[in-house]
């Protein structure tokens, strides 16, 4: 049965069901049926969470469905391995076992039955003479102890009478110590696997294992419970336990639990002393049940204890007898009955409640209002509504446009090696889409729409295929032909004028066409419908322009792919999902009101809305998402993965036997430390250096005595002459050559005196050493592995996690491309891709289900947190939100990042995987923030230079330009203009957008020139 926090699941009851046509939703693995639709869903959600442990197998972490699968495989498996002749003394002997570990009872039943043999067990003899024969046990004889004459027990003995195979008319006979079975058979794990298929046990402690019903049933196993094993008289006899325990507290006997302590001290330690009495409540009876008994003749004793209720009731009576502890007989008729034990009215509180065990939902946590998350930045001009913003803004860029451009971008540089295109930061993509214009030619933004271009049609050479899937645009011809013949066929009704059946002619078709389309007008002004308005004019254009034909020679030169974009839209626009984007793009490049030309319409590309150039673009990279290069290149990838992933595990099983191998190492080392300790260093080096044979040598004073004659020397050249002759240098390179010795000598004698090493331990220690330096290489070869699986990992972008409201986090260099971009681009000084952590709002779903909840969960959510779920949104974020899938804001500093990590809670779900991905990649964001600052700030340091050299030149030159031509102004010092497409110069000779240069001619046919001439 399969286990849920190691607890059998609990299946649900069905319900009754009167009506036969009630529509029901069934399990067919637990046998449940479900009335409500949701019920059934949130079952299934259950089942389905890797939570749930195979009994048979004991493998944890699967679904319930995984789970039952290996139980019933496990339990097939157990069936046929274990013996049939051991299942029923097995069951026998487990039942009603109270042992709670199973592998305590797993070890005892093992013992038992290792070398106990039963009737149709397989087994394997050995004869008298050593011949091993295989057989079966036919019968079993145990004979029992035998009482020796000095009193002590044999053990028992039993007999086995066994067939032998291939022998059919003969049997052995043998002890205990001539059979055995094969070892595979009954083993521990096999043993184990059977308990577990075929017993059960409640949760309760002291609960008796017991055997299954049905297996009960086939092997003829009592299953009554004995009495004293059920849980009904287990809880009585707890219960009894516990109000002992509390009767017999600790300190107490039972003379003191009755009053009665310190009343009577035991034998010989004095005189007896009587129980001191306590007076008897107040209560309503009369004055005259209250007055105390007349007093009692005899001898009257003052002073002593007060054992009656008001005054002194007189003289004790006699005693009678040598008994300390008897009681007068006035005493026994006068003493109060002792007070009733007092009652408990007042109930035990309820114990509170466990607890909650994290992570749990992430809105179900307590809010907290003692901090919010770090503001986000926006790109766009029109942020979210409420929201104040101190991030740079870029007016030109709508909300609307942002997720576009960012997924532009990731599909630019992930499959940079398709498109053959140098990676490029995502500041400079930005600029590019800005600012590249007719005075202002960019050649990035270039490069990329010819880039994306030439996997639409393949080149001449290749055949010249389309690689995409287009929509027809023949149904405008087809309608033109339809109505050319429907004008051409004669009709039922009367016409003015005669139809030409046989010899019509274009130009009388054409006029009969005017004419119709003259009377459709006339009759559209009657009824006051407008006609249609022309959007743009791109059949015009495209009349004499055969775009196909175009891209496949890739005559991208002088307007040629702007051109290019304008026909592949329009067949585009045929897509009724297309058509409105597609007609606003058509309507700003080849207005209506401007004559079409391939001039006209590169001006236009080049005067374009950011916006629309975003949109433009996207929608050709989204075509490029299905041609075969795509998807070869991903499935490469995919391949690719695999090897690195074997290799990996290759050197994480290295690894792992290295560490091994170490520890073994060590633990010879520690064995070996002792006889070769190195000696102890002295107490103080100093002392040992200036002493010589117990003298103190004084270098200091030589040294100072010198210095100054070496300073008069260098200041006076005759002074350093007669010094010179003196041989004071040489002097004191000969005190330096002494000391030198004198420290040899010393390290020599040092090493003299010091033990010896031995050569196993010298050896242990390299050995130590070269592990050591092997388990390094193990982990750089994983980290490498690690990186080239994340470049490689390209089928779709992965999030980095969602928030306490479904925020989602992209950090684009998380995988499919190096986090610089690529080591050798012409901006790989960058040192960064993107350099920016994203956020994007919660999609409609999510929104919905979570977020903007119904009436009445609301009121549940503020019943419980005081708030609800929009507001503790907007306490808890701050000023800065966004609210849908398609609003975007980012975080763009390292200080913001520590601030996330801060207000992320890992109590919950969503934020724990969220904050252990930040925390993985931290390292790597905090670095490309860092260098996304400083290339922004240099780019800035170098246009202020700039600019103030232009005005220095400006203020130098004052002078007249009336007769001189003025110079063209130059251009402005752009970041994106820095970026150079190498990858296509290596590897075709020339960028994308320009023609291929003519081939470079023979030389044979240079050298055949020459002989002509």
């Amino acid at each position: 049965m399969v286990l849920f926090k190691r607890k059998p699941v609990q299946f649900v009851q069905a319900p009754n069901l009167d009506d036969d046509a009630l529509e029901v939703w069934h399990i067919p693995q637990t046998g449940e049926v479900f009335l409500c639709y949701e019920q059934y869903l949130s079952r299934m959600d259950f089942y389905n969470q890797p939570r749930f442990i195979c009994q048979i197998s004991g493998h944890s972490g699967l679904t319930f469905f995984d789970a039952l699968k290996s139980e019933l495989a496990g339990a097939e498996e157990v069936e046929q391995a274990f013996p049939e002749a051991l299942k029923g003394p097995v069951l026998r002997r487990v039942q009603f076992q109270t042992i709670s570990r199973i592998d305590t009872l797993v070890d005892m039943i093992y013992e038992e039955f290792k070398a106990d043999y039963y009737p149709g067990e397989a087994v394997t003899i050995t004869l008298a003479n050593g011949e091993r024969l295989s057989g079966i046990v036919r019968d079993k004889a145990r004979l029992g102890s035998k009482v020796l004459p000095d009193g002590t027990l044999t053990q028992p003995i039993s007999r086995y009478f066994t067939s032998i195979d291939g022998r059919p008319d003969e049997e052995a006979v043998v002890d205990s110590n001539h059979i055995f079975r094969d070892r595979k058979i009954f083993t521990k794990s096999v043993l184990r696997s059977f308990i577990k298929k075929t017993v059960t046990r409640e949760s309760w402690t002291g609960a008796p294992w017991l055997v299954k019903h049905d297996v009960a049933a086939q092997y003829h196993i009592d299953t009554r419970v004995p009495p004293h094993l059920r849980y009904d008289n287990k809880l009585i006899e707890r219960k009894q336990h516990q109000a002992q325990r509390k009767a017999y507290q600790p300190g107490q006997s039972p003379q003191e639990l009755n009053g009665m302590a310190g009343a009577f001290p035991p034998f010989g330690t004095g005189p007896a002393r009587l129980p001191e009495l306590k007076p008897a409540p107040k209560s309503h009876k009369s004055k005259t049940q209250q007055q105390p008994p007349p007093p009692h003749p005899g001898p009257h004793i003052k002073g002593g204890p007060n054992l009656f209720i008001g005054e002194d009731p007189g003289p004790l009576p006699h005693l009678t007898g040598n008994n300390p502890f008897q009681f007068p007989v006035p005493f026994r008729h006068n003493m109060l009955p002792p007070p009733p034990p007092p009652a408990f009215t007042q109930p035990e509180p309820p114990p509170p409640p466990p607890p909650p065990k994290y992570p749990i939902e992430d809105l179900q946590l307590e809010p907290r209002e003692d901090y919010v998350r770090p503001a986000l930045k926006f790109l766009c001009s029109d942020p979210p509504e409420g929201v104040v913003d101190s991030g740079a803004r870029n007016d030109k860029i709508l909300m609307k446009s942002i997720g576009p451009l960012l997924e532009t971008w990731n599909t630019l540089n992930v499959y940079c090696e398709i498109f053959k295109l140098d990676s490029f930061t995502f500041d400079d993509f930005v600029q590019a889409m800005e600012v590249a214009s007719a005075d202002t030619p960019c050649q990035l933004f270039t490069e990329i729409h010819c880039a994306v271009l030439k996997h639409i049609v393949s080149a001449e050479a290749d055949g010249g295929k389309l690689q995409v899937t287009l929509p027809d645009l023949d149904e405008e011809d087809e309608e033109e032909e339809g109505e050319e013949q429907d004008s051409s066929m004669p009709t039922p009704e009367p016409e003015p004028e005669p139809k030409p059946a046989g010899r019509a002619t274009r130009s009388s078709l054409a006029k009969l066409e005017a004419e119709r389309i003259k009377a459709e007008a006339a009759a559209a002004e009657k009824e006051g419908t407008p006609e249609p308005t022309v959007k743009h004019r791109a059949p015009d254009v495209l009349a004499d322009f055969d775009w196909i034909e175009n891209l496949k020679q890739r005559q991208f030169k002088d307007g040629g792919w702007e051109l290019i974009m304008v026909g592949l839209l329009h067949q585009l626009s045929k897509d009724p999902r297309q058509t409105e984007v597609c007609e606003e793009l058509l309507g700003k490049l080849v207005p209506p009101d401007i004559e079409p030309s391939r001039e006209t319409v590169r001006e236009q590309y080049a005067n374009l809305d950011m916006n629309l150039r975003i949109s433009a673009l996207q929608i050709i990279c989204m075509l490029i998402a299905d041609t075969k290069a795509m998807r070869g290149h991903i499935e490469e990838c995919a391949e690719t993965m695999t090897g690195y992933r074997k290799e990996k595990i290759e050197w994480q099983r290295n690894r792992k036997q290295a560490i091994e191998d170490l520890k073994v190492l060590n633990d010879q080392r520690k064995i070996l430390l002792p006889d070769n300790m190195p000696p102890s260093p002295p107490e103080d080096g100093t002392e040992a250096k200036g002493k010589t044979n117990g003298d103190v040598k004084m270098t200091d004073a030589e040294d100072t005595l010198d210095e100054p004659e070496d300073e008069v020397a260098d200041s006076d050249e005759e002074t350093h002459g007669r010094r010179s002759l003196r041989r004071g240098g040489d002097r004191a390179a000969e005190r330096q050559r002494k000391r030198e010795e004198q420290e040899r000598k010393r390290e020599a004698e040092l090493a003299a005196k010091a033990p010896k090493q031995s050569k196993q331990f010298l050896k242990v220690v390299k050995d130590i050493q070269k592990k050591e330096d092997y388990i390094k290489k193990c982990e750089e070869e994983i980290a490498v592995l690690d990186n080239d699986l994340r470049e490689a990992d390209c089928g779709r972008t992965r999030v980095l996690g969602k928030d306490r409201f479904w925020n989602r986090y992209y950090w684009f260099e998380r995988n499919g491309m190096p986090y610089g971009g690529l080591p050798n681009s012409s901006t790989a000084d960058a040192g960064y891709a993107n350099g920016c952590i994203w956020v994007q709002g919660p999609d409609d779903m999510e929104r919905e289900g979570y977020i903007d909840l119904a009436l009445e969960y609301q009121d549940e959510y503020k019943a419980k947190f005081k708030m609800t779920v929009p507001q503790r949104k907007r306490m808890e974020e701050g000023r800065t939100s966004v609210f849908n899938a398609r609003q975007w804001g980012y975080y763009s500093n390292p200080s913001e990042v520590d601030s996330l990590l801060n207000w992320l809670d890992p109590r919950g779900f969503n934020e724990l995987k969220l904050r252990k991905e930040i925390l993985t990649f931290k390292e790597k964001i905090v670095e490309g923030m860092e260098n996304r600052t400083r290339y922004l700030s240099t780019d800035e340091e170098s246009n202020k230079g700039k600019d103030k050299e232009k005005e220095a030149k400006e203020e130098t030159k004052r002078m007249t330009t009336r007769t001189k031509a003025q110079p063209s102004p130059e251009p402005a010092g752009y970041r994106c203009l820095k970026w150079t497409n190498t990858m296509a110069i290596d590897e075709f000779g020339h960028l994308h957008g320009e023609d291929p240069p003519p081939p470079k001619p023979k030389k044979g046919r240079k050298s055949r020139g020459k002989c002509e001439v």
